[in-house]
């Protein structure tokens, strides 16, 4: 992902969310309803004001914190500074 079409404003953070697991550890199916969604995301700009992380961080945010928009085919996240609890090593 070269060119992030979206910028963030103030202390906001672009992200491109984790895929949801498709199957459980013991190898079973899961169907789209029963799918737990991702709350680790990798970060692909960040706005002015944000001084905690940085592009192609790995972050750990809110589970209902997030605008979530498509563009060019691509499910990106957009989520305050604030609403960022941890990053992943």
């Amino acid at each position: 992902m070269s060119k992030v079409p979206i910028k963030p404003i103030g202390q906001r953070v672009v992200a491109v969310a984790g895929v949801a697991e498709t199957k459980t550890a013991s190898g079973l199916y899961l169907p789209d309803g029963a799918k737990e969604k991702s709350r680790i995301a990798r970060v692909v700009a960040v706005g002015d004001g944000v001084k905690s992380v940085k592009p192609n961080d790995q972050i750990v945010y809110k589970e209902y914190a997030t605008t979530d928009i498509k563009v060019a085919g691509v499910d990106y996240i957009i989520v305050k500074e604030e609403d960022v609890l941890a990053t992943v090593e």
